[in-house]
């Protein structure tokens, strides 16, 4: 049987080396978010995290507890928007991205 890498493996693999890969996954996860999709928002929002600055760098930027960053994104977890909303403006400084919402026709 061949060896082969798991998906987190290959998608942080693929995200240290590819910046605009790193970048459309923040995206994807931000715009599902915003189209009310939340589940899945979070769950691609996670995947980035881990893919790139990881919960424990992020919770020392945000001053909050890299279990409760985690437990706010897991399937059960029902952020503050507050706290939602200090986690994207962290990611963005640190992939040094703005995000803007633009309407679509």
């Amino acid at each position: 049987m061949p060896l082969t890498r798991s998906f987190k493996e290959t998608v942080q693999a693929r995200a240290e080396r590819d910046p605009a890969f790193r970048n459309e996954l923040f995206r994807e996860a931000v715009e599902l978010l915003l189209t009310g999709d939340v589940k899945t928002g979070k769950a691609a929002l996670r995947d980035y995290i881990n893919a790139t600055i990881g919960f424990e760098k992020l919770g020392a930027q945000t001053g909050k507890s890299p279990k409760n960053l985690m437990r706010m994104l897991s399937p059960s977890g029902n952020p503050q928007t507050g706290n939602l909303l200090a986690i994207i403006h962290e990611l963005q400084r640190h992939e040094g991205i703005r995000l803007q919402v633009v309407e679509r026709d």
